[in-house]
């Protein structure tokens, strides 16, 4: 099972969920979808849609997917991250509405960078993160939170 995670934002996010019925279509993706689309409507036959669930529920699916596909929602990459899953995260982006600016384009090039997940910047690079899943290894996660408490303490300190 791949599970689809579209965050809560107000803003609709179905350019990714064309894609990944396109890639339903073409069978690179065999697999069942489930998706968590928040406020965007999409109606399709191909995959499982709700809008929101409780957050055990949703964690039960992240442990169960093979793999997730998510928005470039710090908070959605994370808790897979922590959770050991392979990520493929695409941004949504203000040109296309899908949020009030872009700062997930830098959100997924940073954990991308860090080796944490597959980044994909354009919905059209779907496909090839797709296929790269079985091969990735993710980072696993470390947290900085010791380390940044130092930095602060050591500006404190110097101040």
């Amino acid at each position: 099972m791949i599970l689809v995670l579209l965050g809560t934002q107000k803003n609709e996010f179905r350019r990714l969920l064309k894609e990944i019925e396109r890639n339903i279509l073409d069978g690179t993706i065999h697999e069942k979808v489930i998706v968590q689309a928040g406020c965007t409507k999409y109606a399709t036959d191909h995959m499982e849609l709700f809008d929101l669930i409780p957050k055990e529920q949703i964690d039960q699916l992240k442990k169960e997917a093979n793999f997730v596909i998510t928005h470039g929602g710090v908070g959605s990459i994370l808790s897979c991250v922590k959770m050991g899953k392979k990520v493929i995260a695409v941004p949504r982006l203000q040109k296309y509405q899908e949020h009030v600016n872009d700062h997930q384009v830098q959100l997924v090039e940073k954990f991308q960078k860090e080796g944490y997940i597959i980044g994909v910047q354009d919905v059209n690079q779907l496909k090839k993160a797709i296929q790269k899943i079985p091969e990735f290894e993710p980072k696993p996660y470390q947290s900085q939170t010791n380390h940044m408490i130092k930095m602060i303490k050591d500006y404190i300190d110097q101040h």
